[in-house]
């Protein structure tokens, strides 16, 4: 007999993982705890780390798959993160975001170009609210946030591509091939 997959629960989300990404999921989750020791609420900030675990390797995962394995895990380990305590020395912009992760388009799961997936990432927020807040913005102001939004989708870079991610939707891979030919252009103009 062989066991097959370890049914996990992370915070909301239930996920199976191979016995040897369970091994280093459980490492990892000992890891941030202990860093967290003396923390006031670790258990809120371990319970926002396990959502975004399964939110990583959900995202990773193959169509058809249904378990977890070292191939999803570790990327999506590396994206996060290790834990960090905000020391006495530390600036408040340091504190208010766990990890440093440059401000970004980001094209999988992008809806037109990735704007909102990338500034949501940034700023550590939910993807679907920050897109109603858009769509809000672009009623109450008649359309001007087009042109906001198009300024952003010029000026951001993009975050690289995952190698065995799922393709990108029309509409994000032609903005952002239409976003690094204007890039390619204006680097030779100038």
């Amino acid at each position: 007999m062989q066991r097959i997959s370890v049914t996990v629960r992370l915070n909301r989300s239930t996920l199976q993982f191979d016995d040897a990404a369970y091994a280093r999921l459980e490492t990892y989750l000992a890891e941030s705890a202990s860093l967290l020791e003396g923390d006031p609420d670790p258990q809120e900030i371990l319970s926002d780390l396990e959502q975004a675990v399964a939110d990583q390797c959900t995202r990773r995962l193959r169509p058809g798959q249904t378990v977890v394995t070292l191939a999803e895990l570790v990327p999506a380990l590396e994206e996060i993160g290790s834990v960090q305590t905000p020391t006495a020395s530390a600036a408040p912009e340091q504190t208010m975001r766990p990890t440093s992760r440059p401000l970004q388009q980001v094209s999988e799961g992008a809806v037109i170009s990735g704007v909102c997936q990338g500034l949501a990432r940034y700023f550590g927020l939910n993807v679907t609210a920050l897109r109603i807040f858009a769509v809000l913005l672009l009623l109450l102001t008649g359309g001007g946030v087009i042109l906001v939004y198009l300024a952003l989708m010029l000026l951001f870079p993009f975050a690289p591509l995952e190698p065995n991610g799922q393709p990108l939707r029309w509409l994000p891979a032609r903005s952002r091939a239409f976003a690094e030919f204007l890039a390619r252009k204006f680097s030779l103009v100038s």
